[in-house]
């Protein structure tokens, strides 16, 4: 396996785990725990509002369509590969 392929499958892999997170944090109980214990209330009362959570899982959302992208890349090229060496026998 080369390094270009491993390296894809490990960013697919970190696509999902970090989309998955991003998405359901903010709205998680923890979300609110830790928040409440910031130290500056201004910055404690944005990171509560309903549209930055939306935003931050807005993210989520984008590392997701991005790790379903390239895994359809990583999928392509393994039917590429196995449609060359079935041409090749």
């Amino acid at each position: 396996m080369r390094y270009g392929l491993l390296f894809l499958i490990f960013f697919v892999l970190y696509c999902f785990e970090a989309g998955l997170f991003l998405v359901v944090a903010p709205w998680n109980t923890a979300w609110d725990r830790v928040v409440v214990q910031m130290p500056l209330p201004s910055l404690r009362g944005l990171l509560l509002t309903p549209s930055f959570r939306g935003a931050v899982s807005g993210f989520g959302l984008v590392h997701l369509v991005w790790g379903v992208h390239d895994l359809r890349l990583v999928l392509l090229r393994r039917r590429e590969a196995r449609r060359r060496l079935g041409d090749a026998h």
